[in-house]
């Protein structure tokens, strides 16, 4: 079976506990917490949780609670996400917020943040296991908030930041929750705190180049794939890994053709596209397919002693991140 298979496969056991716990009163605001994941998403996440779980021969009935727990918590910080770049389409549909109003999809998120603990501490884990649970995944929650800020002040910054100060950004707005996935699937099968750490590794280096790639796409993905126009992030003045290396290497003409693209949102089509030509000719996606590659291999050596068909899904899953076509 292949990757897209197998996770549309354990998508549909997550959709099934999900919707089963997003139910109540007032409907409206259950079918706006429900909004995005009933209207997409592939359970990348969910699934590493599960995967976690398996490789250290845990059951997956025990990994659910928080392999939706974490589902929920992704999903609330879309709805915040969207609410603060003032997004109006997510997943090919209205965002919460354009289609349900402000007030509402801000109790959502909060519903979907609410949830996801009530969730880890209804389930049938030990006492130790769920206070490692809920303690991990309100530090991710942590981490992720600090990260959105810290690419907020990006955005607004006139300078540039470094490829390290980069990479601390997007290791707590994004690989944060990857790096819990991982770590609290392990938590579901084992009190070890080698495998625990073995676990977390590997999500947080999965995070780290996930983002990395998903930043190349934001530059010059292919709108059919992305939904998004071409150059979108650069058009924004996103400080992204792919823009900040183009911004470092162009030089003449190239550098001012980019910059004058970069953050400009009545940039046009024809000038947009120039500047994203200007990128490839400097070889950005080599390049930064070799800085997502550096964190896959970190992270492939973090299963280097575990075995069996969750370990080999787990490695196929770097290949299904890193190898994402623009």
């Amino acid at each position: 079976m292949n990757k897209t298979k197998q996770m549309e496969q354990n998508a549909k056991i997550v959709n099934k506990y999900l919707n089963s716990k997003l139910k109540g009163n007032p409907k409206k605001l259950y079918d706006a917490a429900g909004h995005l994941i009933v209207n997409g998403g592939k359970r990348l996440r969910p699934y590493m949780v599960i995967r976690s779980c398996q490789i250290l021969k845990g059951k997956v009935s025990n990994a659910m609670p928080a392999a939706s727990a974490v589902e929920m918590v992704h999903n609330f910080s879309l709805v915040h996400d969207d609410i603060m770049d003032n997004d109006e389409m997510r997943h090919g549909v209205p965002t919460v917020h354009k289609k349900f109003g402000m007030p509402i999809a801000i109790l959502a998120g909060d519903v979907l943040f609410s949830k996801a603990f009530q969730i880890i501490v209804d389930s049938k884990l030990s006492p130790i296991a769920t206070t490692q649970l809920v303690s991990r995944l309100a530090k991710a929650c942590v981490d992720i908030c600090e990260g959105q800020l810290l690419d907020v002040k990006m955005a607004e910054e006139r300078k540039i930041p470094s490829q390290a100060e980069y990479i601390t950004m997007i290791g707590k707005k994004t690989a944060a929750l990857f790096d819990v996935s991982c770590a609290m699937g392990a938590i579901c099968a084992t009190n070890k705190v080698k495998d625990i750490s073995n676990l977390s590794s590997f999500g947080r280096n999965l995070g780290i180049a996930f983002q990395i790639t998903d930043d190349l796409i934001g530059v010059m993905g292919d709108p059919k794939i992305t939904k998004k126009p071409v150059g979108n992030d650069l058009r924004e003045g996103k400080k992204s890994l792919p823009i900040l290396m183009a911004i470092k290497l162009a030089k003449g003409n190239d550098k001012k053709i980019i910059l004058k693209a970069f953050g400009n949102s009545k940039i046009s089509k024809k000038d947009l596209n120039k500047a994203v030509d200007a990128i490839r000719s400097l070889g950005i996606e080599e390049n930064v397919r070799k800085q997502a590659l550096k964190y896959a291999e970190k992270a492939e050596k973090s299963l280097g002693s575990y075995s069996g068909s969750a370990k080999t899904e787990l490695i196929s899953l770097l290949d299904f991140v890193v190898k994402r076509s623009v």
